[in-house]
């Protein structure tokens, strides 16, 4: 699976410390509106396999991280680039709109 599973264990190391940008998906498995964006999340990690890491993360399970990153409302993605967040998207959307915002995230040096 593409998809790396993210937890206070290993965020810092695989999302902070990352050398190539990371998309977090912020989840819960209650959350409907997170299990319709789950398989374009799960598309785009292979798509973008080598330049681009995608990570879920259960707030559930890790609700310290997301009050540390002021998610309110999910699914939530965050995209960090060098260990600081550069962009958000909050809400179920198309997977136009993500790729709209991977592909600007790739394009920034």
């Amino acid at each position: 699976m593409a998809v790396l599973v993210a937890d206070k264990g290993n965020f810092e190391k695989e999302v902070l410390r990352s050398e190539i940008p990371v998309m977090v998906d912020f989840w819960a498995a209650w959350c409907v509106p997170c299990r319709i964006i789950a398989p374009i999340v799960e598309r785009l990690a292979e798509k973008y396999a080598g330049r681009l890491k995608v990570a879920k993360l259960d707030v559930d399970s890790n609700q310290e991280l997301a009050i540390r990153y002021q998610v309110m409302s999910i699914p939530t993605l965050l995209f960090f680039k060098n260990g600081q967040v550069v962009d958000r998207i909050i809400g179920a959307v198309g997977e136009q709109e993500i790729v709209r915002r991977i592909e600007t995230l790739l394009g920034q040096d």
